[in-house]
């Protein structure tokens, strides 16, 4: 039998030969980003999002960390940390599986399944039950606006100009009352 660091090694090379982008961080095999696009006939179809992975020390034994670094709308993914709720990855992993597993069954079944009893986005999920038609409606408004090829690349803020107005607008509102205190303007 293999040492677990034979068996990272064999995983995340499978993964690089694979049709998957991965881009290491740190120059080494247990962190690194990996290109993921939307499954096929999905409402995440054409989507493309950059996903964080961390192996520990004790891969294949102990499961991978899997996150989404740009944002996706889905109940079972945490909107802010990308932090993702599966069980075969949280609490049924095995050793039998291996990277390639995470990124062509695992995730791709995630978002064509999402499961709104048990979720990391309560809004998503509220939604996902209340309103079906809204809830397709705001997945897909949120693949426009994060999941194209050229957010995976600035780590998901495809927004930073309305945050950029926010912050001009608020730097703008001084009060001369600042001036003197306990003088009122005459």
């Amino acid at each position: 039998m293999s040492s677990p660091s034979k068996r990272r090694e064999m995983d995340v090379m499978k993964l690089m030969m694979s049709d998957y982008t991965v881009e290491t961080i740190n120059d080494g095999l247990t962190e690194f980003n990996v290109e993921f696009n939307g499954p096929k006939e999905s409402l995440y179809e054409g989507g493309v999002w950059k996903i964080r992975v961390e192996l520990p020390d004790a891969y294949p034994y102990k499961s991978p960390s899997i996150g989404f670094v740009n944002k996706i709308y889905h109940p079972n993914v945490d909107e802010l940390s990308g932090s993702v709720c599966l069980d075969v990855i949280n609490q049924s992993w095995s050793p039998m599986f291996d990277l390639l597993n995470v990124f062509e069954v695992f995730l791709p079944q995630l978002l064509l399944y999402p499961n709104a009893s048990d979720p990391l986005n309560g809004d998503a999920a509220s939604l996902m039950m209340k309103d079906r038609k809204l809830y397709d409606q705001k997945v897909k408004e949120y693949c426009e606006r994060y999941a194209k090829k050229e957010n995976i690349s600035n780590n998901g803020t495809a927004d930073d100009e309305d945050s950029d107005e926010e912050d001009i607008s608020e730097a703008n509102t001084q009060s001369s009352d600042d001036e003197i205190p306990g003088h009122a303007d005459l």
